[in-house]
């Protein structure tokens, strides 16, 4: 990660866990999605890149135990400082693009599973990195990257969805990087019905809590919170969170 977003997540890490607790119907939804569609199960080796603080991994950790534990992977230590205490988890400082590196030293020789779960707008090279990851799948193994479309629905201000847009890539491409590095895709996408209070997504968005937008300045995003707050005069928002699963397997 450049250093901007490393003193994102660095600040990000201490409020991480407040922010996504106050939606544990939402984390429970997620978990699921995600434990169905990687097919986990115990004595597998997995791997969760972009883990941060390991609130997604609930209904992955039955499969791990101290013997084959699940890797934790994040470029930010900060994020990995605030992990569970437990031997069934396995901090990782690294980016997927050194996941994916041969020459990275790694726990295990090869994967059964690994998750990307919104992280894949942060690679540098889409493409290569895919590529990467698909190498360090054992036969049979499943990568499986969890990505929001370029359109979102959220109640931002309109530069921020346009910046969004522009660096987000379609899952399409994802699926065709993946098709790409060899492995047989499947694509779906789900979506689920978020309900917050204004104040409290104001100050969800005045602490930047998605990683655009701390591309923005404090004056940008003062301006920004007050473009939001015109916008939507309702004290209680609702908006869709849609979410797609890209699903490749390593057939052979």
């Amino acid at each position: 990660m450049d250093e901007q977003l490393q003193r994102h997540y660095a600040q990000l890490a201490r409020t991480y866990d407040d922010t996504w607790g106050q939606r544990p119907a939402y984390l429970e939804w997620m978990a699921d999605l995600i434990r169905d569609r990687l097919r986990a199960h115990p004595g597998q080796r997995i791997a969760d890149v972009g883990a941060g603080t390991g609130l997604f991994l609930s209904r992955l950790l039955p499969c791990a135990d101290a013997r084959t534990p699940l890797v934790c992977v994040d470029p930010s230590q900060e994020m990995l400082d605030q992990l569970p205490d437990d031997p069934r988890l396995r901090p990782l400082r690294a980016t997927a693009e050194e996941l994916g590196d041969p020459d990275t030293a790694l726990p295990y020789d090869a994967f059964d599973a690994v998750l990307v779960k919104e992280a894949v707008h942060h690679f540098a090279d889409l493409d290569a990195t895919l590529a990467g990851l698909a190498g360090r799948l054992a036969p049979g193994g499943r990568l499986l990257v969890v990505t929001i479309p370029p359109k979102l629905d959220y109640p931002l201000f309109q530069e921020a969805l346009d910046r969004f847009a522009d660096r987000q890539p379609e899952p399409e491409a994802v699926a065709a990087g993946m098709r790409r590095a060899g492995l047989a895709v499947t694509h779906t996408t789900e979506q689920y019905r978020v309900g917050i209070e204004r104040e409290r997504w104001l100050r969800l968005v005045g602490n930047r809590w998605m990683s655009v937008l701390s591309t923005f300045g404090d004056e940008e995003l003062k301006r920004g919170l007050e473009e939001v707050t015109e916008r939507h005069p309702d004290a209680w928002l609702e908006f869709d969170d849609r979410f797609a699963f890209v699903l490749g397997e390593r057939t052979a």
